[in-house]
């Protein structure tokens, strides 16, 4: 049988519900962050999105920043900082920074889409080329900013220097799974949004890993939804405010995190259902043994390294069940 007894983390995209200010949804954030410490989680990443008023993840670095101020031990990081926003220097000074106040708990996720609509993405651009092509050599620059100063040009990141941060190639495609295999570093799939290349994606990854000074075998984390209560009843209504998240998606409305509802089909068309369901296609749904039943076949198939849970409940206390179910069922309990 294959390993269901791996590390889980947790990915937030800080959201806002229904009724919430932004000021609550950066406190629910923490919240959360301290309450899945608690229960034993290795990571907490927090996403990047620009002009959505229903997210608060604008400014990643300072939600991290304010994460580890109010965290003791759990590993926070970028899910991810999206380069095509950010010079890789002032990424390196920043993270630079935190690493030196925060030693060792820091972990920086990259991805290369903006992170939001096209007007935006002009509006955040660092130049005016198209620097989603330049992704690759980006990722290389970091990695030479918090390597050893003996192996750096000219311009360094101070602080930031032989700080040695994890960095981690976050993708929904294929051409992130053959970057992260041919740079040697850890990959993460966007299962939870985006889950139609993941199992091409994790092959193309292992087969063409090339180990690096960063890691000697490839490390595979899938991010996926979590939505887990006592019974699958519960679950299963529980995920009414997931897949009217999804429906926002579809629809590019703007509206809050919502409350759970009795029946969706009164709120979405056929056509919009089937394209919320094919992107949160990758979904744990259910009590305990329901849970571990569908990650157990899920390990069985792709025996990934780590998981990376979002759950998008309304109700924080029964967020935070979710998680604790999750664990649970890893810990083998």
């Amino acid at each position: 049988m294959s390993n269901i007894q791996i590390p889980v983390s947790v990915l937030n995209l800080a959201p806002i519900r229904e009724g919430q200010s932004a000021k609550e949804a950066i406190e629910a954030m923490v919240d959360l962050a301290q309450a899945t410490e608690k229960m034993g989680y290795t990571r907490y990443w927090i996403a990047e999105h620009h002009n959505t008023p229903t997210l608060v993840s604008s400014a990643t670095s300072i939600l991290i920043k304010h994460t580890l101020e109010h965290t003791e031990h759990i590993r926070v990081g970028s899910g991810g900082i999206m380069l095509p926003n950010h010079s890789p220097l002032v990424v390196a000074e920043q993270f630079g920074t935190m690493a030196t106040i925060y030693p060792n708990r820091l972990d920086l996720g990259l991805g290369r889409a903006p992170g939001t609509d096209m007007m935006t993405a002009n509006a955040l651009r660092r130049a005016q080329k198209d620097s989603v092509y330049t992704f690759p050599n980006d990722v290389q620059a970091l990695l030479t900013y918090f390597g050893p100063e003996e192996l750096q040009s000219y311009v360094k990141a101070y602080p930031g220097v032989g700080t040695n941060i994890p960095i981690y190639i976050l993708g929904s495609s294929t051409d992130s799974a053959v970057l992260a295999a041919k740079l040697g570093l850890p990959y993460v799939f966007a299962s939870h949004f985006a889950p139609r290349y993941m199992e091409e994606a994790i092959s193309i990854y292992r087969d063409r890993f090339q180990p690096s000074p960063y890691l000697d075998s490839p490390y595979m984390i899938v991010c996926l939804n979590v939505i887990a209560a006592e019974s699958d009843e519960e679950a299963t209504f529980e995920s009414t405010t997931m897949q009217q998240f999804f429906l926002n998606v579809v629809r590019g409305s703007q509206t809050p995190l919502q409350p759970p509802v009795e029946n969706m089909d009164h709120i979405w068309s056929q056509p919009e259902k089937a394209m919320a369901a094919s992107m949160s296609s990758v979904t744990l749904l259910g009590n305990k043994d329901s849970i571990r039943k569908q990650l157990t076949s899920f390990q069985e198939k792709y025996n990934v390294d780590e998981i990376m849970a979002v759950s998008y409940i309304y109700d924080p206390d029964k967020q935070k069940r979710s998680y604790e179910i999750l664990k649970e069922v890893v810990d083998g309990k």
